[in-house]
């Protein structure tokens, strides 16, 4: 996107900061993404959840419909990403299993 510039995500992010509960957030997001985008990140947070707690590949695929190059994807980074995965099972008192 050639007209996206750093400030313009610095945006967002700062008024996802502000949303003030679960009911603003749901709202907010759904004017933002389409139903689709928002299945494909609530897929990819189940998925980092279950590859934290350490289920197999394969039962993530069966539970999720994904496929298993996105579930490497995620597995990457929830190891080696920004911490981002890390910070919010943390937050939400679920184990990080190694």
């Amino acid at each position: 996107m050639p007209n996206l510039k750093p400030k313009d995500l610095e945006e967002l992010y700062s008024v996802i900061i502000r949303l003030q509960s679960v009911g603003e957030c749901r709202r907010f997001l759904r004017d933002l993404m389409t139903e689709s985008e928002l299945r494909e990140c609530a897929e990819r947070w189940k998925a980092a959840r279950m590859l934290a707690a350490g289920t197999p590949y394969t039962t993530i695929e069966k539970e999720t419909g994904m496929s298993s190059r996105t579930i490497a994807r995620v597995h990457k980074w929830l190891k080696q990403g920004r911490g981002g995965y890390s910070l919010m099972l943390h937050r939400m008192h679920l184990p990080l299993r190694n």
